[in-house]
């Protein structure tokens, strides 16, 4: 399930995720505040770093400028 929509906007799964990303977490962690299964957690934030709306550094994840405003 893709979590930018073809017009741009954000699905729900993916604002959920974007929400958690405020200080640097995992994606596990990012997983059990959603509620989201961490098979989908994983998908969306590889597709969201390649949107540029997250970073990750050694495996934690945080959002980048861009993301901020997206929310």
């Amino acid at each position: 399930m893709a979590c930018i929509s073809a017009n741009g906007t954000l699905t729900e799964s993916a604002r959920r995720m974007l929400q958690t990303l405020q200080s640097p977490v995992t994606p596990e962690e990012v997983a059990q505040a959603t509620s989201l299964p961490l098979f989908r957690v994983r998908s969306g934030l590889r597709e969201l770093a390649q949107a540029g709306l997250v970073e990750e550094k050694g495996g934690l994840y945080t959002l980048t400028e861009a993301g901020r405003q997206k929310l």
